[in-house]
């Protein structure tokens, strides 16, 4: 059975974040599905709860998984969000899981900070939008560069995100974790915090680094992040094999 690949975004963007992915992905015969959580993307007019994250990653997880082995594959808030749905009690039918971006913990001190950070940002004339445009526009290669903001950005979204964040139960999570499991980060990643405590609980996880890459290094570096979903795919397709 072809390994089937399901796509979580992150905070404030939407599917169209994954393109370069689908693209890849699709290019190599492995279908795929790119979701939007509530209150991004094509759903911007909800209102973001977990449950409704949960929700949202289980239907296509579950579907996909009808067709054959799932691969999750996640960035940042949407990452946080999945390891605390792989590693739920009654698990997923979840085969192989990229983490992207999201080696934090997110309660404390570092969220507050983030939160107040964030309604700063959000409170520049636009929204910010034009310095966040020139930041992509400056970091980002041409081929990805529109796709973070493609399917707009959900700035009423964003606090009730973060703040829900401070519930997971991540470690617990991690420890229940029995797939393969990448974490990647970009060299540079605010997000790296708690790297190593993740990589010490989850039994089955490996870190991946990528040099002279941020936060977005699903976008920074699309070709690199690519072959890495193409190294989790042939794993998954081995175990399928030995079976």
């Amino acid at each position: 059975m072809v390994v089937q690949v399901v796509l979580v975004h992150g905070i404030r963007t939407s599917a169209t974040m994954w393109r370069a992915q689908v693209a890849h992905l699709q290019e190599r015969g492995n279908p795929v599905t790119a979701v939007d959580l509530p209150g991004h993307g094509t759903r911007m007019d909800e209102t973001f709860t977990l449950d409704g994250a949960f929700a949202t990653i289980d239907e296509a997880v579950q579907d996909a998984a009808t067709r054959g082995p799932v691969l999750l594959v996640s960035h940042s808030m949407g990452g946080l969000v999945s390891i605390e749905y792989v590693g739920r009690e009654d698990r997923p039918p979840v085969a192989g899981f990229i983490a992207a971006s999201c080696t934090a913990v997110p309660r404390g001190l570092g969220l507050a900070t983030y939160r107040f950070l964030a309604r700063r940002f959000d409170s520049l004339p636009d929204r910010g939008l034009w310095l966040s445009e020139r930041v992509l526009s400056r970091t980002l290669p041409a081929e990805t560069r529109e796709d973070f903001g493609a399917g707009g950005y959900a700035y009423d979204a964003q606090d009730v995100a973060l703040r829900s964040l401070s519930v997971l139960d991540l470690m617990s999570a991690l420890a229940r974790i029995d797939v393969p499991l990448w974490f990647v980060n970009g060299q540079y990643d605010q997000l790296r915090v708690n790297e190593k405590l993740f990589l010490a609980v989850a039994k089955h996880a490996e870190l991946v680094v990528v040099p002279r890459t941020t936060h977005l290094v699903t976008a920074m570096r699309p070709h690199v992040f690519n072959a890495l979903l193409d190294v989790a795919v042939a794993t998954l397709e081995r175990e399928r094999s030995d079976d």
